[in-house]
């Protein structure tokens, strides 16, 4: 019988989990509750492109905590072998990562949908971001092939809180849409006496479609 895809949905609570990571034993979400995490998994330690996504993640490592955002790293390799490999990053790439990385196994990736039998025996490249309430709101697969950009990622994550604190919508491309450039559209409206009132409210092009600057 096929095996069924466990992968979690947008809106979920984040599957609960224990493991080893390399600041120690932690519990998922449980120990996370009440802030933003973004967890990431690389199909394996001491390969090239996870080489170069984990110093790519730690360079921006200040912009994830000045939003009071965790950023925890995932393999199914064993939690020495996480350790063995932050040694040889800090020797020899001169950068020290300062994130936990998770020893999983396939139950756990199983259960965040990140073995995908077509991409081989590994884990894929999966992003999850959640929330202070350990509620799924963004994920992300690359295949093994294609390392991530994280500059995206955390302009995702700063989007979604955007989102959440005042209210709005984020453009594309945000904060260098190429419409509205940094502002935030208005949720529309959702009634004709409402739809009438926009327009002299905020700048818009149309009821449905007004935006505002970021307060």
């Amino acid at each position: 019988m096929e095996k069924s895809n466990t992968m979690p949905m947008l809106g979920d609570t984040f599957p609960e989990f224990s493991a080893a990571t390399t600041h120690g034993p932690m519990n998922f979400p449980q120990d996370l509750k009440g802030q933003w995490f973004v967890l990431f998994s690389h199909p394996a330690d001491f390969t090239p492109v996870c080489t170069t996504e984990f110093v790519a993640f730690q360079k921006r490592i200040k912009a994830f905590e000045d939003m009071g955002v965790k950023l925890i790293g995932m393999s199914v390799d064993q939690v020495f072998s996480h350790i063995k490999w932050v040694e040889w990053i800090e020797e020899k790439l001169d950068v020290e990562i300062t994130f936990p990385i998770v020893a999983a196994n396939d139950a756990i990736a199983d259960k965040l949908g990140m073995l995908h039998p077509g991409k081989g025996a590994n884990t894929v490249r999966a992003v999850f971001v959640v929330d202070p309430e350990s509620r799924v709101r963004l994920m992300l697969y690359y295949p093994q092939e294609i390392g991530r950009n994280m500059d995206e990622i955390v302009r995702a994550v700063k989007a979604l809180i955007q989102s959440d604190k005042d209210g709005v919508a984020i453009p594309a491309g945000w904060p260098e849409n190429e419409l509205i450039g940094d502002k935030v559209i208005i949720p529309p409206a959702q009634d004709q006496a409402e739809a009438k009132k926009r327009p002299g409210q905020y700048d818009c092009y149309d009821w449905w479609f007004c935006y505002r600057d970021l307060k």
